[in-house]
């Protein structure tokens, strides 16, 4: 940790810091307190998932960690200790993301662009984008990552016939789906979240926050082996899914497929053309 950081820090806190960590981990002062940090290469991706946390615990339905200091180098939060959530745990966590969802806002996308792990996330919509959620998913979500692929190297010939093809039909795949943009964690997945270890709380973490279909955030809680079961049926209680959003859920597995293609390589190629390619069939 550099010198002006540490004391960017220690004026925040108050406190010196006694141990600490170069990037992201947890700080130690003299009086025993415990923060969380993230430092590296200057980026606005801090002051972005600071305004997602404040987006997110401003609706009062769900707490985030407390920013403590935010720059261009950093974010420091409080310190949260995981526990292991059981039944109770996730009943909550899925009433609350069902209470959540029925936040809504005028427009689709949110009021600035943020970061989808380290890539852009495009949130700020034109045109029809603004009321036309499948022109503002095709457009900000699935062509931005597919144009990165290629620009990535990615790319392969079936990528390409594939893509094109889910172009001419995503409308028909997304229609009879219409609902108010809501708010969305918008990376929502085992990673990003944590049941406090001492209040038993559920802590959302690393939004990727923007208005739009309540659909996508589900997606993304399956994508790597879902959530219990007790979370699906507390959420489906709370606020039941419109007809056929199993046959949805593939589409909305698609953008973060490719973000992890082009975040990680093409070991997710294969489970992005599957998808792909039962569209495109269809």
């Amino acid at each position: 940790m550099n010198t002006n950081l540490k004391t960017v820090l220690e004026t925040a806190i108050g406190d010196p810091i006694t141990s600490a960590v170069s990037g992201t981990g947890k700080i130690r002062t003299k009086s025993g307190a415990e923060y969380f940090l993230k430092s590296g290469a200057p980026s606005e991706s801090y002051v972005c998932e600071a305004e997602g946390l404040k987006e997110l615990s401003e609706t009062g339905i769900f707490r985030t960690p407390k920013v403590l200091s935010v720059g261009t180098d950093h974010l420091l939060t409080e310190y949260v200790p995981n526990g292991a959530g059981g039944n109770d745990f996730f009943e909550d966590f899925g009433r609350r993301l069902a209470r959540l969802h029925r936040r809504r806002t005028a427009y689709f996308g949110f009021r600035r662009n943020n970061y989808i792990g380290l890539n852009p996330q495009i949130n700020l919509p034109h045109g029809a984008e603004r009321s036309d959620w499948t022109a503002f998913y095709l457009n900000k979500r699935l062509r931005y990552q597919y144009e990165l692929a290629e620009r990535n190297g990615y790319a392969t010939t079936g990528l390409r016939r594939n893509f094109a093809r889910l172009e001419s039909k995503i409308a028909d795949i997304l229609q009879s789906c219409e609902e108010p943009p809501c708010l969305l964690h918008g990376d929502l997945w085992a990673g990003n979240f944590l049941c406090d270890a001492v209040s038993g709380e559920v802590v959302l973490i690393d939004p990727a926050v923007y208005y739009g279909h309540r659909e996508a955030d589900l997606a993304m809680t399956r994508l790597f082996g879902g959530f219990p079961p007790a979370f699906y049926r507390a959420y489906e209680q709370e606020y039941p899914l419109n007809p056929r959003w199993e046959y949805r859920e593939g589409i909305y597995r698609l953008y973060h497929l490719l973000n992890h293609l082009n975040l990680f390589g093409s070991s997710y190629l294969p489970e992005a053309n599957r998808i792909l390619e039962k569209y495109a069939s269809d």
